[in-house]
């Protein structure tokens, strides 16, 4: 008979958290740098402190914030900016579908939680990590774990650099920086000859609309990508159990 005197193991004790924590610290470098660029530009594209800040903690999206600073800063109609910040974080809605079998089960409530924390980088640990799409124990571990080092890491430095800002000067070039990090990655997610095709795609279609006022041509550029990976994802051979090849 179970002893159910027994407490649970925390999770933050589990072998699966801390190696999540531990291949996350392998890349946290170039998380803290985009993260300090992102907190940087906030202040520097005409936010206050406060709203920077909350910014940073509410969206937690650094590509989304990045895209449409610019546009805040130039008066561009709300539309605009949302319509960017929409298009940006279209890969979430992949990365959604991608966990779907790993973590549909839960409660609405601890599923909008792992929404929130969700990362690009998370995303493509956690795949590596278990690529059988069905669901085990160890991986929300596994999963807090990578979140635990992503987010701290990410909002220390965000804030850092809003709390800096005025004294970091711009001949530092972070904006060149990150720059950098967003190409490193972006370059981490490049992994099969469809992601490959779309960023082609992506680069091609935002040169050509390069134009278009309000860096529309970023919107242009992710509306292309998307669609280039479903049309791909449509016509991939399905495997023998169903699954796509």
């Amino acid at each position: 008979m179970p002893d159910a005197a027994v407490p649970a193991r925390p999770m933050w004790r589990h072998p699966e958290f801390r190696r999540g924590a531990h291949e996350m610290t392998g890349i946290a470098l170039g998380l803290g740098a985009w993260g300090l660029v992102t907190g940087v530009a906030m202040v520097k594209s005409g936010l206050g402190i406060p709203l920077a800040l909350l910014m940073s903690f509410v969206v937690f999206a650094g590509s989304a914030q990045l895209a449409s600073l610019p546009l805040i800063a130039s008066g561009a109609p709300l539309w605009v900016v949302w319509a960017t910040a929409t298009c940006v974080n279209l890969r979430f809605v992949i990365f959604s579908a991608g966990w779907r079998p790993y973590f549909a089960h839960l409660p609405l409530r601890q599923r909008l939680q792992y929404g929130y924390f969700t990362a690009d980088l998370n995303y493509v640990m956690f795949m590596r990590r278990f690529p059988e799409p069905q669901p085990a124990p160890e991986q929300a571990p596994y999963f807090w774990g990578g979140v635990a080092v992503n987010w701290v890491t990410w909002q220390l430095m965000a804030v850092t650099g809003i709390v800096l800002a005025e004294r970091i000067p711009t001949e530092w070039g972070l904006g060149f920086a990150g720059t950098l990090a967003l190409l490193g990655l972006t370059g981490s997610l490049l992994s099969d000859r469809a992601t490959w095709i779309a960023a082609a795609v992506a680069a091609c279609a935002s040169v050509a609309a390069f134009a278009l006022p309000f860096k529309l041509n970023i919107v242009v550029a992710i509306a292309a990508a998307v669609a280039v990976g479903i049309l791909l994802d449509h016509f991939k051979p399905s495997l023998p159990d169903g699954r796509r090849a």
